[in-house]
C-alpha cells in the first residue's frame, strides 16, 4: 500500500466491499477492467462488485477480481412500468443487502447518484461535471474528481477515480483484461480445427462497427484480404450478428469471390470472439470494441482511426499500429463528415497502407 499525499484520502482498513458502476457500451465497460485489478491488488481481502447494463456483462464476467457483476437489463421497460419497477426494486435489494464500504460511479449517469444516496456508504466517488452539475450531484458523493482539458485515455480516466481516493495504481496493473472462459474456449478450439486453423498463424479481420462513422470501405477491406492471402496468411473474418454489420461482410465477401477466407460473421459470442483474438497473430479492425477486446487478450492489431482520438480510445497497453490522417479537423467526433455517416479521413487511407502496417507489426 502506497502513501497518500491527500488530506482525504480514505481509510482502506474500512473498506470491505466494493461496488463499480459503469452503465454505458461494451467497449467503456471493457475499459474499466484495470480498475478492479488496481482495487484486488491495493485492498486485502476486499470483494469487488460491477453493475453494469445486462448486455455488457460479459465483458466484465469471470475477472479475478470481481464478486459479483450486477447487471441492469434496459428491457425491463418494455415491460411495463410495473413490472419495471418490480425489476429496479428486486436489484436494489440485493445491492443494500452487499453493504458496501465504497461505490465507485464511472459515468454521468444520474442513477448512479441514486444508488449513492440510497446505499450510503461510507466512501463515493465520481468525476465532477462543472456548469453540467449542481450541488445535488456534488453532495451525492464524498470526493469527485475532474480531469484535464487535453485529451486523456479512458483507462486513465477511470483509474483517476482511485487517485483521488488516495490509491495509486502500479503500472503492470493497469492492463486490460478479458476471461473468455472455458466454453469460448473449447467452442474457439473446435471451430479452429473445423477449419484447419492454428494459434498463432491466422490473422483476424474485423471490419465493421456498430457506428457506421467509424467505418472504412468495403473495397479496402476486400484488396486487404486479397493481398494478405497473396502473402501467405490465413484469414478469419468476423462481425457482430447486426443485420448491417452482416450486409457489410456479404459486399466484402462478393469483392473477394473464391478466396479462401474463414467467414465467422455473426456466428461468435463476445467471448468467443475474444477467444478467437486471443489465438490470433494480429487482428485487423476499426475503433471498436474487437480492438479493445484486442487488448485486453494481448493480441498485436492494426487499428483504423478516423472521426474519434485515438488518444482517448486508442489501443491499450498492447503492440499496435494506427491509421490515421492528418486532415485539419480531425478528431472531430462527429457522425462522419457534415453528419453524413462517412468520414473523409478514414476512406483516406489506402489498402497498402494497412497491409504496411500489417507486416511492420508482424515482423
Amino acid at each position: 500500500m502506497k502513501e497518500s499525499y491527500l488530506a482525504d484520502a480514505i481509510d482502506l482498513t474500512r473498506v470491505k466491499r466494493v461496488l463499480v458502476i459503469k452503465l454505458r457500451h461494451f467497449g467503456d465497460v471493457l475499459l474499466t477492467s484495470p480498475v478492479f485489478t488496481v482495487l484486488d491488488a491495493q485492498i486485502p481481502g476486499v470483494e469487488i462488485d460491477a453493475l453494469v447494463y445486462a448486455e455488457t456483462a460479459p465483458m466484465l464476467e469471470d475477472h479475478p477480481a470481481i464478486s459479483l457483476v450486477h447487471s441492469l437489463d434496459r428491457n425491463w421497460k418494455e415491460q411495463g412500468i410495473i413490472k419495471q419497477w418490480q425489476q429496479e426494486l428486486g436489484l436494489l435489494k440485493i445491492l443494500q443487502k452487499r453493504d458496501y464500504d465504497l461505490i465507485i460511479h464511472l459515468t454521468e449517469h444520474a442513477r448512479g447518484a441514486r444508488l449513492v444516496r440510497r446505499l450510503k456508504p461510507a466512501y463515493a466517488v465520481a468525476q465532477s461535471y462543472p456548469g453540467k452539475r449542481g450541488r445535488w450531484w456534488r453532495n451525492s458523493f464524498t470526493h469527485t474528481y475532474r480531469i484535464p482539458e487535453k485529451p486523456r485515455h479512458t483507462v486513465e480516466i477511470h483509474l483517476d477515480a482511485l487517485r483521488r481516493l488516495g490509491i495509486y495504481p502500479a503500472a503492470e496493473d493497469r492492463r486490460l483484461l478479458m476471461k473468455p472462459g472455458t466454453a469460448a474456449e473449447n467452442k474457439t478450439n473446435e471451430l479452429m480445427h473445423q477449419h484447419g486453423l492454428e494459434q498463432g498463424k491466422y490473422l483476424l479481420v474485423h471490419p465493421t462497427s456498430r457506428w457506421m462513422f467509424k467505418g472504412w470501405t468495403r473495397q479496402g477491406f476486400a484488396k486487404v484480404l486479397k493481398q494478405l492471402h497473396e502473402s501467405g496468411h490465413k484469414l478469419v473474418l468476423t462481425s457482430a450478428p447486426d443485420p448491417v454489420e452482416l450486409e457489410v461482410i456479404e459486399q466484402i465477401m462478393s469483392e473477394i469471390g473464391e478466396l479462401p477466407v474463414v467467414n465467422l460473421a455473426g456466428q461468435l459470442s463476445l467471448k468467443e470472439l475474444a477467444a478467437f483474438i486471443g489465438q490470433a497473430s494480429c487482428f485487423i479492425g476499426l475503433d471498436s470494441v474487437p480492438m479493445h477486446i484486442a487488448a485486453a487478450m494481448n493480441t498485436p492489431c492494426v487499428a483504423l482511426f478516423g472521426p474519434s482520438n485515438e488518444k482517448i480510445w486508442g489501443p491499450w497497453q498492447v503492440k499496435h499500429r494506427l491509421l490515421t490522417k492528418e486532415y485539419s479537423c480531425r478528431p472531430c467526433g462527429l457522425d462522419g463528415c457534415g453528419n453524413g455517416k462517412m468520414s473523409d479521413c478514414l476512406m483516406a487511407i489506402t489498402a497498402e497502407e494497412v497491409v504496411t502496417a500489417v507486416q511492420k507489426l508482424l515482423s
